[in-house]
């Protein structure tokens, strides 16, 4: 016994620090093949190929599988208590599913013919190699992302970058021969990419005779990508498959999909993705529902416009596989429903994943107090007043008000002028589509630039306010202007406090909401000012109307965003950059921050009026 005490004593103080320097060795290696097998897939299914090419690859694919494989058996032999404590029943499973891949090594193929002989060329077969391989390419990645939050780096910084990376990664796709009819230079490659990541809508280039198939499922796994948010799809790729992560990065991911505490983390993500697909799946059966059969495509070629305009429509990006994006004529007759459908998914996708999982609450919330009924026959007479929580009855109320002020300016200027010739039901359906697309989808269906000045002028504050937030839309947010304003109704009633439905706001949430109101006028004034130089043929009006899209992530345009200059289109696609990822954020990643001191100077007077 005492041998064996000292055996481990030997192998904690000597042996145990070689096991981690491998194991570090082997987790780069790992991480560097991850990003190999995603270059090579690029390179295969991006460019044509030659034969020797195609056998180079293999051979790189073939190095990537002896790395993953000797990665995992390393750490099962060498720190296995470990092991078993972080990965996950999923990851297990795929471990599993990795360890088949030596079956066709260590066996020859049957020679009769049957099950065994199917199951054998399964596992041999190139396309179950390569999809297990990018599955667990694309979860080392992710965990190696969200580890560098619990390295005390600033999220909001790594957040930044994290959109900044997928926005060039996207335009190294787009600009790939395949994605192209005739190729795209580098700077529309990157506004294209940048204006779906940040799910706006703006493009340089005429997006349906510009891009292949292979361009638009790289547009819209950006935009899905940009919609969700880098951040929440990796935490739940890294906490769902790869087990447990540290503590801080479990309280910064929290705090980045306001979660209500730790143990409802995971869950929070999982209601994020279900939310999305589900909604995105049902406006894909909607849509095709109305479609069918009026626009000359196959069943293929209808789904795929179905789900592309249900995720487009969902996520806020404002993208249309259409010439002339919405408005386009086998569109613009008998198809009302789906211009209600793109709607009803632009308002899900801009009030928040917050609120909808709230709504989740409250359904089961009736749904048990239902089934308790039928249980036992007795009503539960009690009422739980405070199923709509603060957050979601300012949200729902500011959308409400600002749709229905919307649609009937909007009906009001333009019944006779864009709207005219139309049925009473076609003016009031586009007027809805057109108040819905501001808060911050993009889609058009008439011509923006024939609107009137006052019609314009609506677009731009919806424009401005935009969404929820924790939603796929952009803006300042319903949530900070609802704030601002009832932040000014207590100074003009000479209340100190700031109350609503019986709560009081919290000085920081007031303190965020006018710093944000604030930036916003300031960078937008800024990037007016500079535009408005390098684009002197363009209106103030057209130039702001763009700049106040790019920020807001809209992506509605006067038909200006195609001439404007190689300078100014970069300087919309940082717009859209810093609209998406967030002016607080953006500017909590950059400046320093002051630690909170323990003293208080006195207060002082500013003289106001």
């Amino acid at each position: 016994m005492k041998i064996y005490h000292k055996f481990l004593l030997y192998q904690n103080k000597w042996i145990h620090p070689y096991i981690r320097v491998a194991l570090g060795v082997m987790t780069t290696l790992t991480y560097l093949a991850s990003i190999l097998l995603i270059v090579g897939l690029v390179y295969e299914h991006g460019f044509t190929i030659s034969v020797a090419e195609a056998h180079q690859l293999q051979r790189l694919y073939h190095g990537v599988w002896i790395v993953f494989l000797s990665d995992i058996s390393l750490r099962i032999a060498l720190e296995y208590k470990d092991t078993r404590q972080t990965f996950s029943k999923l990851t297990w499973i795929l471990t599993f599913l990795l360890y088949l891949t030596l079956v066709p090594v260590v066996f020859h193929r049957p020679e009769v013919e049957g099950a065994i002989q199917a199951v054998w060329d399964f596992l041999n077969g190139r396309m179950y190699h390569l999809a297990l391989l990018l599955m667990l390419s694309f979860l080392n990645l992710s965990y190696g992302l969200v580890r560098l939050l619990g390295r005390r780096t600033n999220p909001s910084l790594i957040l930044a970058v994290s959109f900044l990376i997928i926005i060039l990664i996207g335009t190294g796709l787009l600009m790939l021969p395949r994605s192209t009819v005739a190729g795209i230079s580098w700077v529309d490659s990157l506004f294209i990419s940048t204006s779906a990541v940040c799910v706006t809508g703006l493009t340089s280039v005429d997006v349906a005779f510009t891009f292949t198939t292979t361009g638009f499922v790289i547009i819209i796994l950006l935009i899905q990508i940009g919609g969700l948010g880098v951040m929440t799809l990796t935490s739940f790729f890294a906490m769902f498959f790869m087990g447990n992560t540290s503590l801080y990065n479990q309280l910064v991911v929290r705090d980045m999909v306001s979660s209500n505490s730790l143990n409802s983390l995971l869950s929070t993500l999982v209601y994020i993705l279900g939310f999305t697909l589900a909604i995105e799946g049902a406006g894909m059966l909607a849509i095709w529902s109305d479609i069918h059969g009026t626009m000359g495509m196959d069943i293929h070629e209808e789904l795929a416009f179905s789900a592309f305009h249900s995720i487009s429509a969902f996520c806020n990006a404002g993208f249309s596989t259409l010439p002339g994006n919405l408005g386009n004529p086998l569109l613009m007759s008998g198809h009302n429903p789906f211009y209600i459908y793109i709607s009803l998914l632009i308002i899900l996708g801009g009030i928040g994943f917050p609120i909808l999982v709230n709504f989740k609450d409250i359904i089961l919330y009736h749904i048990r107090r239902f089934w308790r009924f039928l249980r036992t026959w007795e009503w539960d007479g009690r009422r739980f007043y405070h199923l709509y929580n603060l957050n979601t009855r300012i949200v729902l109320i500011v959308t409400f008000l600002l749709l229905v002020v919307g649609t009937a300016g909007i009906a009001l200027f333009e019944w006779n002028a864009s709207f005219a010739g139309m049925s009473v039901a076609d003016k009031w359906t586009q007027a809805f589509f057109n108040a819905s697309c501001p808060r911050t989808a993009g889609f058009s269906s008439v011509d923006l630039a024939g609107l009137s000045v006052q019609t314009l002028l609506i677009y731009l504050i919806l424009m401005w306010i935009g969404g929820g937030s924790q939603s796929t839309a952009g803006g300042i947010k319903v949530n900070a202007f609802a704030v601002v304003v009832l932040n000014l109704v207590a100074v003009l009633r000479g209340t100190e406090r700031v109350e609503v439905f019986g709560r009081e706001l919290s000085y920081d949430s007031i303190r965020r909401s006018n710093a944000t109101v604030v930036m916003s006028f300031g960078v937008l004034f800024v990037f007016i000012f500079i535009i408005s130089i390098l684009e002197p043929k363009l209106s103030l009006l057209t130039v702001t109307f763009e700049c106040v899209s790019a920020i807001s992530t809209v992506g509605s345009s006067l038909n200006a965003t195609p001439l404007l200059g190689s300078d100014s289109k970069l300087l919309v696609a940082l717009l859209m950059f810093v609209g998406r990822v967030g002016l607080i954020t953006l500017m909590l990643g950059i400046i320093k921050q002051k630690k909170n001191t323990k003293y208080q100077y006195p207060s002082g007077q500013i003289i106001i009026n």
